[in-house]
């Protein structure tokens, strides 16, 4: 009963000067807004990073000559190393009992037409027909290239979904005929719909046999990245360890170098990236916070400001009986509300601008999480006791007979 009490004094302290309280729960409102859409964000993100990597899946890593966390001069370095290259598969597949699939794949970019419509910069993988058995590519529609296509080297192409909305809207794409730079391919296939971190990038895409594109965008040595999978997730570092003794004797490695060769998995992918991406993270949720306390500076200046303004009422109370705790509890409670109301107003706000706006603008599942509604709420908690605290006691500690004599 105490608690209900004190908190529809409150309110209707609060409701008497109510533009002012407006004004300060707004302020408190952007805060916590920002703070529930950064994280939201933040972590759909991340989740979204995580899900891009699961295409390779958990049993797969790739071996590449560069990389990823290069200085330059660890670039200048891989650049000397030799190329990996399409021949060295059976002989991964001879001295690998753990690998189940060995493929391999290139890379380049192209501009893409069909009819009168353009795709600029496009990437054009080319790859070998396992690759399918390795990542999560599920066809939509047709299908993807075979052994056979990739030993006649047919201008065949798989797409991404995006690049299938692009070129022929509500057109059927499979059996039609595009253009890759000043090449004819025929479409075969069609992928389902990955999603992207900041829009259609995973759908973007169109795979062709690898030996199509060695020899249509040929490259001095032809270089590939090799992707491996192995049989069960228990294997993968057997896997690897034997993929390495293959290629360091393919390759003719002293026993006292280095390897030149790197190997890469998803969870390696993923915590470079984190590392990166650590400092920007911080950053980001910090500056909300950073609003969030200029909220609560404004709110312990309203609260001095009230102090100021109800000083003969606060001299009536203590001279009726109010104690200090119960002068201290009421200025607590109504900067509590303050800070609370903005709060159930803020997380609300977010949960709509989390998980309906940015959701469609960036592609990406941002609704908000437990974690950020919990600071959401919790922030504006310890902000309201936090910057209530020092009016309140400003309060308490005033001379009713000073209060009493006081004249604004």
């Amino acid at each position: 009963m105490i608690l209900f009490s004190l908190v529809k004094e409150s309110l209707s302290a609060l409701w008497a000067n109510r533009l002012r309280s407006t004004l300060t729960i707004l302020g408190m409102v952007m805060g916590i807004t920002s703070v529930i859409t950064v994280v939201s964000t933040v972590e759909g993100m991340q989740a979204n990073l995580e899900d891009t990597f699961d295409t390779m899946g958990p049993r797969t890593f790739m071996v590449t000559r560069f990389g990823f966390g290069m200085t330059m001069a660890e670039y200048l370095e891989r650049m000397r190393r030799k190329k990996l290259t399409r021949d060295l598969i059976p002989a991964i597949e001879e001295g690998c009992p753990d690998c189940e699939y060995v493929g391999a794949e290139g890379y380049t970019s192209a501009h893409l037409k069909y009819g009168k419509t353009r795709m600029r910069w496009v990437e054009v993988s080319g790859q070998t027909p396992n690759i399918l058995e390795m990542r999560d590519l599920d066809v939509a529609r047709g299908r993807y290239f075979s052994w056979e296509d990739d030993r006649r080297r047919r201008p065949v192409a798989y797409i991404g979904s995006r690049v299938a909305e692009k070129l022929f809207g509500g057109e059927d794409p499979v059996g039609k005929k595009i253009r890759v730079d000043q090449h004819e391919f025929t479409v075969i296939g069609v992928a389902k719909k990955l999603g992207g971190m900041f829009g259609d990038e995973m759908d973007t895409f169109i795979s062709i046999p690898l030996s199509t594109l060695q020899k249509l965008y040929r490259q001095p040595g032809n270089p590939v990245n090799l992707i491996v999978s192995t049989r069960n997730l228990t294997q993968i570092n057997a896997a690897m360890d034997q993929v390495r003794v293959v290629l360091r004797t393919m390759r003719r490695i002293p026993y006292e170098q280095d390897d030149d060769f790197t190997m890469v998995t998803p969870d390696a992918v993923l915590s470079f990236i984190n590392n990166i991406t650590r400092a920007f993270r911080v950053l980001m949720v910090s500056l909300p916070l950073l609003s969030i306390v200029i909220g609560g500076i404004v709110i312990m200046n309203i609260m001095m400001i009230s102090v100021t303004e109800r000083t003969r009422e606060i001299g009536i109370r203590k001279s009726i009986g109010a104690t200090k705790r119960a002068v201290l509890a009421q200025f607590l409670c109504e900067s509590l509300v303050l800070s609370i109301v903005g709060g159930i107003f803020g997380v609300t706000a977010g949960i709509v601008l989390g998980g309906m706006v940015l959701t469609r603008l960036l592609d990406i599942y941002t609704t908000p999480t437990t974690l950020a509604v919990i600071l959401g709420f919790g922030i504006s908690t310890v902000v309201g006791l936090f910057f209530g605290v020092y009016p309140a006691l400003k309060a308490a500690k005033l001379d009713p007979i000073k209060a009493l004599s006081y004249e604004q």
